[in-house]
């Protein structure tokens, strides 16, 4: 039971958090799992039988249709997530002010910048690579993903948000005016996108329905 609780763990793990094929995946894999150890076939036998769990993943998520994020409803998402970080930067550097007075004065328009200019894109890292989204994308219901449709790694995760950190942001986000996707030049860079959640979709873990390929007929 321990491998195939981790087989399945390695598969859903490629999903997005927010996605309901997580926990469609997980109810299908682990019913052909134990329908084929019930007809005599060793667990390893089975798992050998259902390929790479990042292969299924993938196959899984290519049955997914994928809605680029309009530039708009990017922007708006960006625009609330620098507001939360410039709210955060204010509230230390008011912090600072109260413990340190007047001495501090002069220096925090230059500590509220630098901790915007480096904490914005660090919360961005953090935020897309642990639960696919911001606060900002979140309201907006957006989310980055691989161009797979699978999640990010936090390497793409942090190669996404390399204009920030150099201060060349500018010039990346005008790709985004010109690509099919609406993808700046370093999500094609780091091959991620931003894409619509759609209204359609269920929470994690909501009634199952058959979605994608079937396991049961497709991998015999």
């Amino acid at each position: 039971m321990a491998a195939t609780d981790d087989y399945i763990t390695q598969v859903t793990d490629r999903i997005p958090l927010t996605s309901p094929l997580r926990a469609r995946i997980a109810l299908e894999l682990r019913a052909t799992i134990a329908e084929r150890v019930e007809r005599g076939q060793p667990p390893a036998a089975v798992l050998a039988q259902l390929g790479d769990p990042d292969a299924l993943a993938e196959s899984y998520l290519a049955a997914e249709p994928l809605v680029a994020a309009s530039f708009w409803n990017r922007a708006i998402a960006k625009l609330v997530d620098l507001l939360l970080v410039i709210a955060f930067a204010a509230t230390i550097g008011a912090a600072v002010f109260l413990a340190f007075g007047k001495v501090v004065l002069y220096f925090l328009p230059a500590i509220i910048a630098l901790l915007v200019a480096f904490g914005f894109p660090l919360y961005c890292v953090f935020s897309e690579f642990s639960t696919d989204q911001t606060v900002g994308k979140r309201l907006l219901g957006l989310r980055v993903v691989r161009e797979s449709g699978a999640r990010i790694s936090v390497g793409q995760s942090f190669v996404r948000q390399l204009p920030q950190f150099l201060q060349v942001f500018w010039i990346d986000v005008m790709f985004a005016l010109f690509t099919d996707r609406s993808q700046r030049a370093f999500e094609l860079l780091s091959r991620t996108r931003v894409v619509q959640i759609m209204p359609g979709e269920l929470p994690d873990g909501a009634a199952v329905d058959t979605v994608g390929p079937s396991l049961t007929t497709a991998r015999r």
